[in-house]
């Protein structure tokens, strides 16, 4: 599902620099990512989603040279293609629970939002807690509620990639656990692949695999 060789990455205005030899996650693995702050895992899942294109080297997903890609074709190949949990949420303040989950139908041709869609969006809110606050805004939530909102979104098109930074950061201990199953649920049944961003080494034996960001530093990551 991910291959990656020969990557490098740094901001224009410089200091930081992401280098990655080599990487590869099989399609329908589940794969947590840890790591020091501020080593660049974040930056690397924005390069597997196409938000950021590498300097040199390459970035496939599911067969696509993302980073090749022009930029209306990588904003497509995303929202159709890939599910990401941001750990900053990513919602937009003025619309509802229910249209910031229905959001990736409205803003591009690549998906179709019709009846079968929104009736899975209210199914996905109940299964995750806040089937009861699809009327309000994010300001009325709690952090844990908006991170609910924020997996639901990215697992509404049913996408075969789901990158997660830090996906249950904010939650309780018990509702990390089931917001975990309810992502590792719905990958199963799409067949889908997890790469998850976490601090939480509690919850690392529940994946396939883990790898540790600084083995990239020593190209044994792959």
């Amino acid at each position: 599902m991910i291959r990656i060789e020969g990557l490098a990455f740094a901001f224009r205005n410089g200091g930081f620099r992401l280098e990655v030899p080599a990487f590869a996650v099989a399609a329908g693995a589940k794969v947590a990512v840890v790591g020091p702050s501020g080593s660049g895992k974040t930056t690397l899942l924005h390069l597997i989603a196409g938000i950021y294109t590498p300097g040199r080297g390459g970035v496939e997903v599911d067969g696509r040279d993302v980073g090749s890609m022009p930029d209306a074709a990588r904003r497509a190949f995303r929202i159709r293609r890939i599910g990401f949990v941001f750990q900053d949420f990513e919602l937009i303040d003025y619309l509802s629970v229910r249209d910031n989950i229905l959001h990736p139908y409205r803003i591009s041709d690549a998906l179709v939002l019709d009846a079968e869609v929104r009736t899975r969006a209210e199914r996905l809110a109940t299964a995750t807690g806040i089937g009861d606050r699809l009327a309000r805004r994010p300001g009325q939530l709690s952090q844990g509620e908006k991170q609910r909102v924020a997996i639901c979104r990215a697992l509404l098109p049913r996408p075969p990639l789901i990158l997660a930074d830090e996906a249950t950061g904010n939650l309780d201990p018990d509702t990390k656990g089931a917001i975990l199953d309810l992502l590792f649920e719905r990958a199963a049944a799409e067949g889908a692949t997890i790469l998850a961003v976490t601090h939480d080494r509690d919850l690392l034996p529940r994946f396939d695999r883990v790898v540790d960001f600084r083995d990239f530093r020593a190209g044994t990551a792959a």
